[in-house]
């Protein structure tokens, strides 16, 4: 027994294992204080020498200007690459590819195209508008005519709540990738089993390119069910047990939210995963834990 644990990839030592790649998500910060956080959050992450670290794009572009001022200044100060997100939602091309045009002429060469949410919710109809990107297949076209950028899109492990069917979600991933993405990142998943069935239907669809785990540590178990209800992610039963009572019991929420991370992320490498994408809510204390369960060290 003790044989067949030791041959887990998570078992081996830091030399035996397969080398992993991180990327980190932050979103932008409104104030000074959450500011200083981010900043601190990457000053603490960048040694872990991520493939990238993504700032997200509000709806609508409304942090248009706050996600290229923080992309822009992350390489400067850490050195890491840093990747802005993109949506169409609501906007036209030019408008669109007015953003692109900034990204480029500040050096940024790195993008996560999104087609984007409707302001009424991920439930309701997406309607392009008129003159606009009529998808993310269609933003990632585009973004290749502008320049030669290395673009990541979105996958749904549980299957996008506006898909008819996993054949339509899986096309439609085909069609991002097909128009000039290099890989695509999942939504925040809570049971392995998902993500592993999902990449199994990419892989007989013919679909090569990585398809990278998205995971996001439970620094609240309530604000994260929030999340995952707006997006369409489920919280297995098995799951949310493990919170149950521990709203006003801090400590005994943190230690669980690290066994259950932890735990999540070890099977995954021990199913062959070697990248990783962490959704950090401008936090790092989780996610330097969890770099260093798989292997990771700061330098």
């Amino acid at each position: 027994m003790l044989s067949s644990l030791t041959d887990r990839p998570s078992r081996r030592s830091a030399s035996q294992r397969p080398e992993v790649q991180l990327s980190f998500e932050f979103f932008p910060p409104k104030t000074d204080a959450m500011e200083a956080r981010f900043w601190e959050s990457i000053d603490r992450l960048a040694p872990l020498r991520p493939r990238f670290v993504s700032v997200t794009y509000g709806a609508g572009g409304s942090t248009r200007e706050r996600t290229l001022r923080m992309v822009s200044q992350i390489k400067g100060r850490s050195g890491v690459d840093a990747a802005a997100h993109l949506t169409c939602v609501g906007s036209s091309k030019d408008d669109v590819n007015a953003v692109v045009e900034g990204y480029k002429e500040a050096g940024i060469n790195r993008i996560v195209a999104l087609r984007g949410d409707p302001p009424e919710g991920v439930g309701q109809p997406f309607t392009p508008h008129p003159e606009g990107y009529k998808s993310a297949a269609d933003l990632v076209a585009g973004l290749r005519r502008i320049g030669d950028f290395d673009i990541s899109v979105a996958a749904y492990p549980e299957m996008h709540p506006q898909s008819l069917d996993w054949d339509a979600d899986i096309d439609n991933l085909k069609r991002k990738l097909d128009a000039g993405a290099q890989r695509a990142i999942t939504q925040m998943f809570f049971d392995n089993a998902d993500y592993l069935r999902y990449v199994e239907r990419a892989r007989k669809a013919g679909i090569t390119a990585p398809i990278v785990p998205g995971i996001q540590p439970i620094h609240s178990f309530k604000q994260i069910s929030g999340f995952a209800a707006k997006c369409g992610a489920t919280i297995p039963d098995w799951f949310a047990e493990r919170f149950e009572g521990l709203d006003d019991d801090p400590d005994t929420h943190a230690l669980v939210a690290s066994a259950v991370a932890a735990e999540q992320v070890m099977e995954l490498l021990d199913e062959g995963v070697t990248q990783f994408h962490f959704y950090t809510l401008n936090r790092s204390n989780h996610v330097l834990a969890l770099a260093r369960l798989l292997g990771r060290r700061v330098s």
